[in-house]
């Protein structure tokens, strides 16, 4: 008899992983009857001047200082969002997978915490095509993570990173960021659905265009009723110099001009109509709310629960 990958795969999901920690979500909102819920897939380790190297050095001491962070070396959370309304299981992003960085790729340890399997969701939404956000999407076969799920990205997004010529002017520090994500786009380029900005995707899920980060990065409005959450993905990429100085440019961004732009919006939009935000980097579990304070902006999350 021959044996499938699924047969393989729920055979052997009865195995101990030794030396393998779960981790739990970290952060949950009730909108009506559903739940967004935070889950975490590690953090990356990155130098200081892949965020801070454009800033006013001066400055920027001092904000960091406030926060009590190194200007050498950032360890920012990964959080994933999981929406679930009863209906469908729609996971925003995919995280890391095993072969970006030691610290990430946890995150089939962290739904199994929470009782969700990769067959149980229904959706997947992306909000870019950086390696956090999409190297997960394979197995260990070369096949989606997520088997059940239908895929989703925006389509200019989508045509960014499929452009042949995008590997030649993304830069060298980003040419594998480029070749990483091509691979896994061409596992799910017959079944990947498109959408572009204001579209309601999928019932109370809306695309919010945000780019800057990327050229096609996406946000989303989550509503049920008057509650709504904006999953932020990295278009507002930390809680310290980006909410104390959101026109400051990050060395993150690809387009930090754009990048400027799109948090200042954003920022208006959460103030105005008192939206929680969910932050892919934002610790805590990056769920949480926002006040204008004298000196800019700041986050307060969510107790954990």
């Amino acid at each position: 008899m021959s044996i499938s990958r699924r047969l393989f795969l729920t055979a052997t999901a009865t195995i101990p992983l030794l030396g393998i920690t779960s981790r739990k979500s970290v952060a949950r909102v009730s909108l009506g009857n559903a739940t967004l819920t935070t889950v975490s897939d590690g953090n990356l380790v990155l130098p200081g001047s892949f965020i801070f190297e454009p800033m006013p050095k001066a400055e920027l001491g001092s904000i960091l200082s406030d926060f009590g962070l190194s200007a050498e070396q950032v360890m920012p959370e990964c959080n994933l969002a999981l929406y679930q309304d009863g209906a469908n299981s729609v996971l925003f992003d995919v995280g890391s997978g095993p072969d970006f960085v030691p610290s990430a790729g946890t995150i089939v340890e962290s739904l199994d915490a929470i009782g969700v399997a990769p067959e149980d969701i229904t959706h997947v939404v992306f909000t870019h095509a950086h390696p956090d956000h999409i190297w997960g999407l394979l197995d260990e076969f070369d096949e989606p993570l997520f088997y059940e799920a239908s895929y989703m990205m925006g389509r200019s997004e989508w045509d960014y990173w499929w452009n042949p010529d995008t590997v030649n002017t993304i830069g060298d520090a980003r040419a594998a960021f480029a070749v990483g994500a091509k691979r896994r786009m061409e596992a799910i380029e017959d079944i990947v659905e498109f959408f572009d900005d204001g579209q309601e995707i999928l019932p109370g899920i809306t695309a919010v265009s945000s780019p800057g980060h990327t050229p096609g990065h996406m946000s989303f409005e989550v509503r049920q009723g008057s509650n709504a959450v904006l999953v932020l993905g990295d278009a507002i990429g930390n809680h310290h110099v980006a909410f104390r100085k959101p026109e400051w440019e990050s060395g993150s961004d690809q387009d930090q001009e754009r990048a400027v732009q799109t948090r200042k919006m954003l920022f208006d939009r959460i103030i105005n109509e008192n939206l929680s935000i969910a932050g892919f980097h934002l610790p805590d579990g990056g769920l949480g709310r926002v006040e204008k304070s004298a000196e800019g902006y700041v986050y307060i999350p969510e107790t954990r629960k």
